[in-house]
């Protein structure tokens, strides 16, 4: 079983996120690579949060892939190349995770750029299965 941890000692996290999450020895992990927000016909919609959706449907398919599901995630690593696009990511990540009761670690960063300039988001995630 997965447990999130957000020690009462600190400051509550800032979003549906945990500060951290245990995963007991032996569980079996699937590691996702960097998903942009773009779609199979090789468009990226124009705003962040359109791309975040796409991100996190595309990371859906990979966890599909691997017998996995976003209740098995234990860890979130997104970037967005704006401050503008926090928002817009954070809108999309908390939908996806709407429903979701053990909520994983997470983190976010502004960077200045991806390998295509229409590229606003990009979202990388670990998931584990007891």
């Amino acid at each position: 079983m997965l447990t999130p941890l957000v020690p009462t000692s600190i400051r509550p996290p800032f979003a549906r996120y945990a500060h951290g999450v245990e995963v007991p020895s032996g569980a079996r992990l699937v590691v996702c690579s960097g998903q942009l927000g773009i779609g199979p016909d090789d468009v990226a919609p124009e705003s962040a949060e359109a791309q975040a959706r796409l991100c996190f449907a595309n990371l859906d398919a990979v966890l599909a892939e691997g017998g996995m599901s976003r209740t098995d995630v234990v860890r979130i690593n997104a970037y967005v190349t704006d401050r503008k696009h926090m928002a817009g990511y954070m809108a999309a990540r908390d939908a996806w995770l709407a429903g979701v009761d053990h909520l994983p670690a997470s983190t976010l960063m502004i960077v200045s750029g991806f390998t295509r300039p229409e590229f606003k988001v990009e979202v990388e995630l670990i998931a584990a299965q007891t």
